[in-house]
């Protein structure tokens, strides 16, 4: 990210300061902090707490545990920073005899010296997260109050901007490459682990081409056959799980491009599909079509479910689903807004979801068919893998 969508960012913050009536932001998750720091967070801050403050003229601090102290010092050398060295404040989690700094025992007085230093004593704060150790800060600083306030926060990340799309765009591209090599390799008789290690071995492969030197990484290439589809996760038996002619597919690529994800996920045939594969793939397709065709600026977000729901229900098919038909997507892969079958509110220009409505038929398979799509008055399907019977029926 550039210093424009820093500063598309910051302004985003600064108006919800104002609508909350607060003089600064904390965050503590992970994804907040590299929404708010530019930085790809490389600890569990449920283990090593960390912190981003920001206040409403724009100054931004933070709290890092030492472990991130290098990689902070390379992000720094590449320019992707929107810290400077007098910024960052360290902890240490182990004892120190030379260059002492805070332990993590003192990691709450450390955080409120930062509030001070920074003005924010005696102050109104609101937060993602109200943890013990921004709540001992607070109680260190009489007159100061903090408040979570994570909906108003999440509300910051529905929509995109022009860079956060040119990342998804390019991720897109290379998930459809990968579904053409899943297309090459499934065979009956493979083993769905193997294959999938195999071609996630390959997308790397082609990511050091296409993106040298940036921060790329796979959360999974999944391949799910038979009746281990009809469960949207599988059925915790994968070691050694078999592509069986007959069998129907439900596969996944879901990897990460400078903090972005994109979904794509497709339905495949080993050989040719019984009526009731057919009758259900054809309703799942139908229903992603029309969850893509309601994503339109203006509607609302409940619109999405809504749309797809009444495909498969007009098909009579609604007994076999199990999940609502998507959920933003960005810094993480469910991203916010995760309640999309409820959500009144209207759908904003550049939000993007996952539109995966699928249906899941004990004994037989899952068929889900899963587009990202950026929300406008013409939505914008990112992901281009076909998706029509004949080009995912395999020839075997």
């Amino acid at each position: 990210m550039t210093t424009a969508t820093r500063d598309i960012r910051f302004q985003s913050m600064q108006q919800a300061m104002d609508k909350a009536g607060a003089d600064a932001i904390v965050f503590s998750s992970a994804d907040f902090i590299q929404f708010a720091t530019n930085f790809a967070v490389d600890v569990l801050p449920w283990e090593r707490p960390i912190f981003a403050i920001i206040t409403r003229d724009g100054t931004i601090n933070a709290v890092f545990n030492e472990l991130s102290t290098n990689h902070l010092k390379f992000s720094r050398a590449k320019g992707t920073l929107w810290l400077t060295e007098d910024q960052i404040h360290s902890y240490s989690e182990h004892p120190r005899v030379t260059n002492v700094i805070a332990t993590i025992q003192e990691l709450p007085k450390l955080l409120a010296s930062v509030l001070e230093r920074m003005g924010l004593a005696g102050k109104k704060l609101i937060c993602d997260a109200l943890g013990p150790v921004l709540a001992a800060a607070v109680q260190a600083l009489p007159g100061t109050v903090a408040t979570g306030e994570l909906q108003l926060l999440r509300s910051l990340r529905w929509v995109k901007t022009a860079e956060e799309l040119h990342i998804m765009r390019s991720l897109a591209k290379l998930t459809d490459w990968a579904q053409e090599r899943f297309k090459e390799l499934y065979q009956p008789g493979l083993k769905t682990q193997v294959l999938d290690y195999q071609v996630a071995a390959l997308i790397a492969q082609e990511a050091a081409q296409r993106f040298p030197g940036e921060s790329f990484d796979l959360m999974r290439c999944w391949t799910l056959s038979g009746p281990a589809s009809a469960s949207p996760h599988g059925d915790g038996a994968n070691v050694g799980a078999i592509i069986r002619k007959g069998d129907n597919i439900v596969n996944f690529v879901l990897p990460r491009l400078n903090g972005y994800y994109v979904e794509n996920e497709r339905t495949w045939f080993v050989g040719p599909p019984s009526d009731m594969q057919k009758r259900c793939f054809e309703t799942a397709r139908a229903a992603t079509a029309a969850g893509v065709a309601a994503a339109r600026t203006g509607n609302r977000v409940c619109d999405i479910d809504a749309a797809a729901f009444a495909v498969i229900r007009k098909a009579g098919l609604d007994e076999y689903v199990y999940h609502r038909t998507g959920h933003g997507v960005g810094l993480m892969l469910h991203e916010y807004p995760e309640d999309m079958a409820f959500s009144t509110r209207p759908l904003l220009a550049n939000e993007v979801y996952s539109c995966e409505p699928g249906l899941y038929v004990y004994g037989l398979g899952g068929f889900r068919i899963d587009d990202t799509v950026v929300v406008g008055d013409t939505p914008e399907v990112l992901v281009s893998t076909p998706s029509h019977i004949e080009w995912v029926t395999l020839d075997v």
